[in-house]
């Protein structure tokens, strides 16, 4: 708590500098003690990497959204791991560096960057991650907000939900399944209040000419129903699982 009376939080890398001070200590402990810093020395680096791994996984999610708002589609590509997998809304799954990479650039006007005028700002917000006790595999929710359009002909909002996986291969973080439950693709100038059921998510011509493939996982009844996404990850104090209804 500091002068003000507020709690001071930690910081993630103090985190990680606190757990490895830790790690130096029980290393210096007495030979008659061995089996049992071996074990805590295990536990703590099991939570070094799980720390590292929510970093990782933010790095990751972030520059995404940085690489598709600029139109660089084979950096973004190349987050995913080999046979990753992108589903956004009902497009579809595309699996692959390759097929991610020309499905986006279909998907955003069929050219490498972005076509003059065009605005295609990806914003992920609330990062919910959760990273295995191995250290090896996670799972992170995050909040999507898009601002689209074409310079003087259209501007859109979008709002949707990822449900995501990653894993790390060779001591290298990448995306293993990215999907977008998109809750509504609404026109700037009426919003969302206007539209009608149905109409707020259909499948783009990108995914028409250049099919998915496999089929979309399965159906999300977009607004204005009140169904959400189910969640990968438990309750964090019951255990229980969190449906994707009401």
């Amino acid at each position: 708590m500091n002068s003000s009376g507020a709690v001071r939080r930690e910081a993630p890398k103090e985190g990680v500098t606190r757990v490895l001070f830790a790690i130096v200590g029980l290393a210096l402990a007495s030979p008659a003690s061995a089996q049992s810093v071996d074990a805590q020395v295990e536990q703590l680096t099991q939570r070094v990497e799980r720390l590292e791994g929510g970093r990782a996984v933010k790095k990751l999610q972030r520059a995404f959204g940085f690489y598709v708002d600029r139109g660089l589609w084979g950096e973004a590509a190349d987050l995913f791991a080999d046979q990753g997998t992108i589903e956004l809304g009902v497009d579809g799954v595309y699996q692959g560096k390759a097929r991610i990479r020309e499905y986006l650039m279909r998907l955003h006007g069929g050219q490498e960057g972005l076509i003059y005028g065009q605005l295609n700002e990806w914003v992920t917000l609330q990062p919910a991650i959760s990273v295995a006790a191995d250290g090896t595999t996670a799972t992170a929710r995050w909040r999507d907000l898009g601002m689209l359009g074409q310079y003087k002909q259209h501007a859109e909002w979008r709002d949707g939900i990822y449900e995501n996986s990653y894993v790390r291969e060779g001591g290298v973080w990448k995306i293993k399944s990215l999907r977008l439950y998109v809750n509504f693709v609404a026109p700037y100038e009426r919003g969302w209040a206007r539209l009608r059921p149905g109409e707020g998510v259909a499948r783009s011509q990108a995914a028409i000419d250049f099919p998915p493939d496999r089929p979309s996982t399965g159906l999300h009844e977009p607004f204005p129903q009140t169904n959400f996404p189910p969640f990968q990850v438990a309750h964090p104090v019951t255990g229980r699982p969190i449906g994707g209804s009401r």
